[in-house]
């Protein structure tokens, strides 16, 4: 089925306040949640409206919980989520390492105890309207982890997403990706269209290769991204977003419950510390076009560069509608049933 962006939206937000949210932070998380299925990431799309409302019925996310300034050392923050959901503290954390980067040059912002933190991309997306270049390292707990490293067979990480974000004269930049070899939300959206994952990407519990998204549920694992490469970086998100900015880390095994939470470790930079903007822009420009100006290999028909998938994604789903599968679909709407709304009132604000 294709549903329309803004009338998922408002879907989304209702389910959000017949949870209790004020409208605000439920407009703002619906927001987020319809943005990262507009650019393509599903998995980090409305998708996640049964974790949220199984979530908070189990009083693990604080639907009205805003970010806390625990500790401010001049262009040094940490920064306490409370839980709440993470679209909107994730957000007000960075809005204040944007604003201590504006007056210092650059900013480290440990953003501590965030309910899910969604699409990382969005905060790179608002660190660069600012002008800003920004590195996000990120980890996972409150649940068991899915994703084995590289040479071992047992799980010991999460997806631990890694991002980097650079302004531009026109479109910016924005590397954001899992360190696993897909994201655990990818495996769920596979095994609800019954459709394979890329090769590599899971192991089955006995360690052999498998494109079967089924055996997650089974005791399988993901696996992580360019072998040691991406493990190294899996375990450096874990260190650095879990360690230090939220001293919770995959191997507190008995905090491992119900509840998706997110660390964060931001470095925030205004280019003019260094030789200034100009000099900066001109560069990024032309390293572009230069990138873009190399011949497409076989089987590509251009070179894109971090952040051209998603405007692609969201041109097309703007004009045609969101995709949701049928099961995902079933599954939203029983966790919007769960949450209070009515069944004729799922149709209405859909149909």
């Amino acid at each position: 089925m294709l549903i329309n962006h803004e009338k998922l939206k408002g879907f989304a937000q209702a389910v959000f306040e017949r949870l209790g949210a004020q409208a605000d932070k439920a407009f703002e998380t619906a927001d987020h949640l319809v943005e990262a299925n507009l650019k393509g990431h599903d998995s980090h799309g409305v998708g996640m409206i049964p974790n949220y409302v199984g979530s908070a019925l189990r009083g693990g996310l604080q639907v009205n919980a805003d970010a806390r300034v625990v500790k401010d050392q001049g262009a040094v923050l940490l920064v306490d989520g409370g839980f709440g959901f993470g679209q909107v503290v994730g957000r007000q954390a960075t809005d204040l390492g944007i604003e201590k980067a504006k007056a210092m040059g650059i900013a480290c912002i440990g953003s501590r105890n965030n309910h899910h933190l969604g699409r990382i991309g969005s905060y790179a997306e608002q660190c660069v309207a600012a002008g800003m270049v920004s590195i996000h390292f990120v980890n996972v707990v409150g649940h068991p982890p899915f994703v084995s490293m590289w040479g071992g067979r047992d799980k010991r990480l999460q997806t631990n997403p890694f991002c980097c974000g650079v302004p531009t004269e026109s479109e910016p930049l924005i590397l954001d990706m899992a360190t696993s070899a897909i994201a655990l939300g990818k495996v769920r959206v596979a095994d609800m269209k019954n459709e394979l994952v890329p090769e590599n990407a899971l192991f089955d519990a006995a360690g052999r290769p498998t494109r079967d998204p089924a055996v997650i549920a089974e005791g399988g694992s993901l696996g992580p991204f360019g072998q040691h490469k991406g493990s190294g970086l899996a375990l450096m998100c874990e260190l650095l977003g879990g360690a230090l900015a939220g001293e919770w880390t995959m191997q507190d095994i008995d905090q491992q419950k119900e509840i998706t939470v997110n660390h964060m470790l931001m470095l925030i930079l205004d280019p003019n510390v260094f030789g200034g903007v100009q000099g900066f822009r001109r560069e990024v420009a032309g390293m572009q076009a230069y990138a873009r100006s190399a011949a497409p290999a076989e089987g590509f028909d251009e070179v894109r560069l971090p952040g051209d998938p998603e405007r692609a994604s969201r041109r097309e789903r703007l004009s045609s509608g969101i995709p949701i599968d049928p099961q995902s679909w079933g599954a939203i709407c029983e966790a919007a049933e769960n949450s209070g709304l009515t069944s004729s009132e799922i149709a209405g604000l859909v149909d």
